[in-house]
C-alpha cells in the first residue's frame, strides 16, 4: 500500500457515513430471531435503547429470551396468539398482527429506540394481513434516520429485500429434529 493509498483509505474512513440500518433475517433455516436478538443484546450492552415486538408468538409465552429481556429492562411486546398453523381463529391472528403494526408505528414515530426488532414481521405481509407497498412506503417516510430496524421471518419479499440495507438468508443444511428426532430444547430454541 502506497502513501497515497493510505491517505485514500483514511479519507474514506473519515467520509464514511452512519445511518440506521434496515436489517432483514429471512429464510427457512433456524436462527433468524436468534441473530436479531444478538444485535439487541449487543446494542443494549452499548447503552442503546432497544425494543422488541413479536407478531406471532403467543402473548402468554415465557421463552428464555423474554425472561432475559425483562431482567435487562428491554421493552418487549408480544401481540400474537401463537403460530398460525395452530390458530383457532385466523381472523383474530390477523387482527393481532395489525395491532402489532400499529404499536410498531407508534414506537417508530416516538423516537424512543435506537434498535427495534419486529420479530416474525414478514409473515404479516406474506399472509396478506398488511399491505406490503403501504408498509414499505410508511417506513420510507417515517423511520428515523438513525433507527436500526430489524425484521425477521420467512418469506421476505423481493420488495422488502430491495428496501433493506442488510439481508441475511438462513438456509437449513442439517437439523437435529430431522436427522436425530431431537426436539426443541430450553435455552437453545426457546
Amino acid at each position: 500500500m502506497t502513501v497515497s493509498d493510505k491517505q485514500t483509505a483514511a479519507e474514506k474512513r473519515r467520509a464514511s457515513k452512519k445511518k440506521g440500518l434496515v436489517i432483514v433475517n429471512t429464510g427457512n433455516g433456524k436462527g433468524k430471531t436468534t441473530a436479531a436478538l444478538g444485535i439487541v443484546m449487543r446494542a443494549w450492552g452499548r447503552g442503546m435503547r432497544v425494543g422488541v415486538i413479536q407478531f406471532l408468538k403467543n402473548e402468554h409465552a415465557r421463552y428464555g429470551e423474554i425472561k432475559a429481556a425483562k431482567k435487562m429492562g428491554v421493552d418487549w411486546i408480544v401481540t400474537g396468539d401463537g403460530w398460525t398453523w395452530k390458530s383457532r381463529d385466523i381472523d383474530e391472528s390477523a387482527s393481532r398482527a395489525r395491532h402489532g403494526w400499529e404499536l410498531a408505528q407508534e414506537r417508530i414515530l416516538n423516537g424512543d429506540y435506537d434498535v427495534l426488532l419486529l420479530d416474525e414481521f414478514t409473515y404479516t405481509i406474506h399472509f396478506g394481513w398488511l399491505d406490503e407497498t403501504e408498509v414499505i412506503a410508511w417506513l420510507k417516510a417515517n423511520k428515523p434516520p438513525m433507527l436500526h430496524l430489524i425484521i425477521t421471518g420467512r418469506y421476505a419479499s423481493q420488495a422488502l429485500i430491495e428496501y433493506a440495507d442488510l439481508v441475511t438468508e438462513m438456509c437449513e443444511i442439517k437439523h437435529p429434529y430431522k436427522e436425530q428426532g431431537v426436539t426443541a430444547q430450553p435455552g437453545i430454541e426457546f
